[in-house]
């Protein structure tokens, strides 16, 4: 039963407040066969979409998780596809609308009448070199999908500092609330460019390098590590982790912005 219908019958006094908390529990989490717990609640209680992971699970299970959670809530994010997977995926352009990202591994599907409000959100988005970009194009799907604007700029690696420079002008011109910095090696990007910034920098270590800490743990402890305040770390490759922080920053930001100019101009009035 949909939440609405469920606070409508309380209101009407037709259950009551004790049957009304039962129904809301059992809406929140629904369980698939024997499978999977979907957690349907979630973005009432976080502004958060439904996330699948892909990567380990069987096609069979991707499936199903995708039909019930689209017709439940209206869209999915799916993340971390594989090849084997992408046929499962592209089953679903039949009925809903799909949307395979081209350079990362993630998809959008939804259903053909649902749309994402624009929030007044924007995010940054800063990758340090051309390997970097599928993950970055994961986070700017994700964020765009949380109805914010984004800012993207690759290749722009501390191996070329004017690059990285001439990017830090350009998030500062475009006014970001909060920027995501992909870097892999020594992953130094996330730092500079929040030495020059008064907004939240997140920096996301990617497994793009080699040597001793080739699969990202050099690139992971060099953010945790650094001495410039105000930067956040998320784990090797959270792409999902650090679009999902990005966006509830903005959103926020926006909503709060939004307020203010509404006070200013009841003020000016």
């Amino acid at each position: 039963m949909k939440l609405k219908k469920i606070l409508e019958f309380l209101a009407r006094g037709k259950i009551s407040v004790e049957e009304a908390e039962k129904l809301v529990r059992l809406h929140a989490v629904e369980e698939l066969e024997d499978f999977a717990k979907i957690d349907i609640g979630r973005d009432l209680r976080r502004d958060v979409p439904e996330i699948v992971f892909a990567e380990y699970k069987s096609n069979f299970f991707l499936e199903k998780i995708i039909e019930e959670v689209v017709e439940k809530k209206g869209k999915v994010i799916v993340s971390r596809i594989k090849e084997s997977q992408l046929n499962i995926i592209k089953k679903f352009e039949q009925k809903y609308d799909v949307k395979i990202g081209k350079e990362c591994r993630s998809a959008i599907i939804r259903k053909k009448n649902i749309k994402t409000d624009k929030t007044g959100g924007k995010v940054g988005i800063i990758a340090a070199g051309t390997a970097d970009i599928g993950i970055a194009e994961e986070i700017k799907m994700v964020v765009e999908e949380f109805g914010c604007e984004t800012l993207v700029i690759y290749d722009v690696g501390v191996a070329s500092l004017k690059r990285t420079l001439d990017a830090v002008k350009k998030v500062i011109e475009e006014d970001v609330d909060v920027v995501v910095a992909v870097a892999g090696m020594e992953a130094a990007l996330p730092s500079i460019v929040a030495s020059f910034l008064n907004v939240p920098v997140i920096g996301v270590p990617t497994s793009r390098s080699y040597g001793v800490g080739g699969e990202g743990e050099a690139a992971l402890l060099s953010i945790l590590q650094t001495c410039v305040p105000g930067v956040l770390a998320v784990n090797i490759d959270n792409a999902i982790g650090a679009a999902v922080a990005a966006a509830l920053i903005a959103n926020r930001v926006a909503r709060f912005r939004g307020e203010r100019d509404e006070e200013r101009k009841n003020y000016n009035s």
